[in-house]
């Protein structure tokens, strides 16, 4: 998942790491948020979509107040916290519980694709947000890429978006918002810290969505279901988060933002591998335009 904008200013607060080390770090965070999709999938073979959502928040809301009070951070400043709620609402909260309830009857590969478009998202909100004029190059690899997935949805639903499909798109826009900000944050606080308090701060509204999901939705453990939930609650919502920001610390924005290229691909050949999906023949071909349409405005934005 795209987190270049949350870790921009992250040079400044966290240690500096040796090369080598550090793109390793972002490496492994950017294998860690393909595997995500997969994941989920396995979760909904035991749970439900609030159930596993709800679960999910809550283990890693656990891990994140470890994790915090491990390295003593402090208490964000008041100014801070309308942020913070923020990036609960569209990065721990509505962004999985959408793409949740999308991988019910959406394939993996189908919106891999489909969220393969976020950074360029996120980079259109961030622009918006900061008053920023980018050039005429990213806006047009921007549409050219956001086209692209256009496209390919329209195909794959023969003209019809399906309910799937519009859970993706709203889900894309509210986490794109929850990057932006976590972007901004992230001039005063640690990358890490950022998502932590803001995982920390969606617990209430974790425990009751898996308190409603609980008491509605049926529950068949098996291992698929418990390796997925515990891979997305540990990994997904807070630990490749981790390991993305400190990869970022230690090589920068510009290089680590290149190795998050290949998220999309990774996911699409985990839908087959894990997962046994046929995959699209327009899939990986789509997915390639909006990884050159990412690469432009990457370079394009300063």
């Amino acid at each position: 998942m795209t987190a270049q904008d949350s870790a921009i200013r992250s040079e400044a607060v966290a240690p500096q790491q040796a090369p080598t080390s550090g793109t390793a770090l972002a490496a492994l965070g950017v294998a860690s948020f393909s595997l995500s999709f997969p994941a989920t999938a396995w979760s909904l073979t035991g749970f439900g979509p609030w159930s596993s959502t709800g679960l999910r928040g809550v283990l890693a809301g656990v891990l994140a107040g470890l994790y915090l009070l491990a390295s003593a951070a402090p208490l964000p400043k008041r100014r801070h916290w309308p942020g913070l709620l923020v990036v609960s609402a569209g990065c721990v909260l509505g962004f999985p519980l959408l793409t949740t309830l999308a991988l019910r009857t959406s394939s993996t590969a189908h919106s891999a694709v489909v969220i393969g478009v976020l950074p360029l998202a996120t980079a259109v909100v961030a622009a918006v947000w900061t008053g920023r004029r980018p050039s005429r190059a990213f806006w047009a690899a921007a549409l050219a890429g956001a086209s692209a997935v256009l496209v390919f949805t329209l195909l794959q639903s023969h003209g019809r978006p399906t309910v799937a499909d519009l859970y993706l798109f709203v889900g894309l826009v509210v986490c794109a918002a929850g990057y932006a900000e976590g972007g901004r944050l992230s001039r005063d606080l640690p990358g890490a810290q950022v998502i932590a308090w803001a995982v920390v701060a969606a617990l209430p509204a974790m425990a009751l969505t898996s308190a409603v999901g609980l008491s509605t939705e049926p529950v068949r453990l098996g291992a698929k279901a418990l390796v997925g939930l515990v891979y997305i609650a540990a990994v997904s919502q807070f630990g490749g988060f981790v390991l993305w920001y400190r990869g970022m610390a230690g090589i920068g924005v510009p290089r680590a933002s290149q190795l998050q290229l290949a998220q999309p691909l990774l996911t699409l050949l985990w839908s087959v591998l894990l997962l046994g999906e046929d995959l699209p023949a327009a899939a990986p071909v789509t997915a390639v335009v909006v990884l050159v349409c990412i690469a432009v405005t990457q370079r394009a934005r300063t």
